[in-house]
């Protein structure tokens, strides 16, 4: 099985370099074979091909916004079919969105695996003046968010089925 890592974010925005940190993070360790990890910051069409490069299932960690308090983690299965339903303008280059990698995906010709989303609600899409990085809620939940990626690429190695039931207890 062939299973792509992938951390999605943007350094200069805060909370949003939480996919970063924690691929950066995952690339620091020894991965098993067949998983390849890494940091596609802001660069949707590397991403979009590296998904189409073969990979059997493909996991994204991002910043989310959802309601919740900064630093809750979700992990979730992604509907590749729901890209269908953005409207053609919403593809951007330069902008990192999961929905719209998978419509990249799709418009060039690809069909994604297995997709899940690893995703930490944010505290500040905003840098404190003079640094650059994670609020403390969301740096916190970072080595959650390594174990959970860890875990989930453990199961799909060892071929468990992996249902919605169990992806919200997670």
């Amino acid at each position: 099985m062939k299973i792509l890592v992938a951390g999605i974010g943007n350094i200069f925005l805060g909370d949003d370099a939480f996919g970063v940190e924690v691929a950066n993070r995952l690339m620091s360790q020894p991965q098993p074979q067949g998983v390849t990890v890494g940091d596609y910051g802001i660069c949707s069409y590397d991403l979009a091909y590296a998904i189409m490069d073969g990979c059997d299932a493909a996991i994204l960690i991002d910043a989310v916004q959802r309601g919740e308090p900064p630093g809750t983690l979700y992990l979730m299965e992604l509907d590749p079919d729901a890209a269908d339903q953005l409207d053609a303008g919403s593809v951007n280059a330069h902008a990192m969105n999961p929905m719209v990698v998978l419509q990249m995906v799709k418009s060039l010709g690809g069909k994604p695996g297995r997709l899940y989303l690893v995703g930490c609600e944010t505290g500040t899409l905003e840098p404190e003046e003079g640094s650059l990085g994670l609020s403390d809620s969301v740096a916190a939940a970072a080595p959650k968010a390594v174990e959970m990626v860890q875990n989930l690429v453990s199961d799909l190695l060892n071929n468990y089925e992996i249902t919605q039931t169990q992806l919200l207890r997670k």
